[in-house]
């Protein structure tokens, strides 16, 4: 077989990396060709009523050229060529497109506060339990249900002028090729697709009051939806080459990637600014129990991710920025791996998920206002905050991985840690050391290369993701963590349980 290019796009919630995967027989590789890191923009402007509000918006337009960059980085590196684009994102957020091609204002990000009490008013138009049966969907306040609920109250006029509502990865190859179909992956995760029928549930639109004919067309993970635009292709000096949905949400691209060898006795983590945390099961479980403990069915690729999803290392991040005004410079990543360790180990405990660390004006001062909550002892340093924080994430993972075996009957007997979050050495130990089996991190572009591989099943270089599996293990080296200390992690998770509202 003549040697194959396929071009991935993964955009996360802090930055966005691009790569070329070649297939060749039997073979695979992958190379970084552009990377780029870009945020939430806080805005302060008044609303109609005269109030100063608060608007954290993407930049899409910044997003969209660094793609652009992308294709003309791998033009000049690897040729003209390519047989495949395939994107994945962030798993919320998207916005309204007129006839015209317009894009209706800007694309609000899901860490705003509009959002802050938008569960409760779609709790209020369609019961609680109604929602879960159809979409096997858990409430989170970032829900696309929220925020289709919140422009239909508080924006109906933009909606009015638009013709299609496109979720952020169709909003990327809307840009690149006019098309405005979404695969189901990232459907799934709306809370407005029905998880058994794989169709926008018509009760849910109804109940948000979202008319139908905005909503996109859904696709399987692997189909062409499209090519790179004539004029676009001559910009980058490409091929008018396809475009193919992938699993975009990115954590359905990450769980293909993990080298799973028995899903009923695997747990996946996708670590990273959020740990999703789950099984591959499948069909989904919408269950009264498996509401009322928080978890939520996504979908996969020719499977469910039955999972929860759990703060990350988001909580870090927000420390290393607070930290980084406080000293005018940023806190290095070999400093953190330092002075964690070296802090004191289990001298207190934060429950990750608290609502106060979703999105706190200041990350250091929300932990301890919780330690202090909860009467635990304050902690002296930084490193002793960073050790709290990492210790409470591993135990969190323990916490989720007895909740889906109880619901699912299974067991686990190891953990597959996979994304950017697998090269942290110190939480995948903590995590070995937590749940009790052995932790196997990588790979560490778990997301792209599940977007490479189902694109190459797509394009028809790949019979299968079975056919996967093979050349992943064959290209990236997987760590292996031993459980140690397990009777103090043992302890320490009867102290930390006690904490959680479950």
């Amino acid at each position: 077989m003549a040697e194959k290019k396929l071009f991935a796009v993964d955009l996360g919630a802090s930055g966005g990396k691009c790569f070329v995967g070649f297939f060749g027989d039997g073979t695979f590789r992958m190379e970084e060709v552009h990377r780029f890191a870009h945020e939430g923009v806080p805005f302060f402007l008044k609303d109609r009523t005269g109030q100063v509000t608060e608007r954290t918006c993407w930049d899409d337009t910044c997003i969209y050229q660094n793609i652009i960059r992308g294709l003309q980085a791998s033009r000049r590196l690897y040729g003209s060529k390519l047989n495949g684009i395939g994107i994945d994102t962030w798993g919320a957020d998207g916005h309204f497109i007129t006839k015209d091609g317009d894009v209706l204002g800007k694309v609000y990000c899901y860490r705003d506060h509009r959002l802050d009490t938008m569960c409760d008013e779609v709790r209020a138009r369609i019961d609680a339990e109604r929602v879960y049966a159809i979409t096997g969907n858990h409430f989170q306040p970032f829900n696309q249900s929220n925020q289709m609920l919140w422009a239909a109250t508080r924006r109906p006029e933009l909606m009015a002028l638009a013709e299609v509502y496109l979720p952020i990865p169709a909003l990327f190859y809307y840009y690149l090729g006019g098309c405005t179909a979404v695969d189901s992956t990232f459907a799934s995760v709306t809370q407005m697709m029905d998880a058994k029928k794989t169709k926008w549930s018509t009760e849910m639109l109804k109940a948000l009051g979202i008319p139908a004919a905005l909503m996109p067309e859904i696709v399987k993970p692997g189909t062409k939806i499209g090519k790179l635009q004539p004029k676009l292709a001559e910009l980058c000096g490409l091929n008018q080459v396809d475009l193919i949905a992938v699993g975009s949400h990115d954590t359905a691209s990450a769980f293909a990637a993990a080298p799973v060898k028995n899903a009923k006795k695997a747990l996946i983590i996708s670590s990273g600014t959020w740990s999703l945390v789950g099984k591959l099961i499948r069909k989904p479980i919408t269950t009264p129990e498996a509401m009322r403990l928080g978890l939520s069915n996504e979908g996969g690729i020719g499977n469910t991710r039955f999972l929860r999803n759990c703060m990350g290392t988001w909580i870090v991040q927000e420390l290393l920025r607070i930290w980084e005004i406080e000293d005018g410079k940023r806190m290095e990543w070999s400093e953190v791996d330092t002075i964690t360790p070296a802090a004191p180990a289990f001298t207190a405990f934060i429950d990750p998920d608290d609502s106060r660390f979703y999105n706190p004006a200041n990350m250091e001062q929300a932990i301890r206002s919780f330690i202090a909550e909860t009467k635990q002892k304050a902690p002296q340093d930084r490193g002793t905050v960073l050790r709290i924080v990492y210790e409470s994430l591993a135990l969190k993972y323990r916490f989720v991985n007895e909740t889906i075996n109880r619901v699912t009957e299974t067991t686990t007997d190891v953990v597959h840690i996979v994304g950017g979050g697998s090269n942290n050495a110190l939480l995948n130990q903590f995590t070995a050391n937590s749940v009790g089996v052995p932790v196997l991190a990588g790979p560490k572009e778990a997301t792209a290369v599940g977007n490479l591989m189902v694109q190459a099943v797509g394009a028809g270089i790949l019979p299968d993701l079975k056919h996967a599996m093979p050349l992943i293990k064959s290209a990236f080296p997987i760590k292996t963590f031993k459980p140690a200390d397990t009777a103090a992690w043992d302890k320490a998770y009867g102290t930390f349980s006690k904490l959680l509202k479950k």
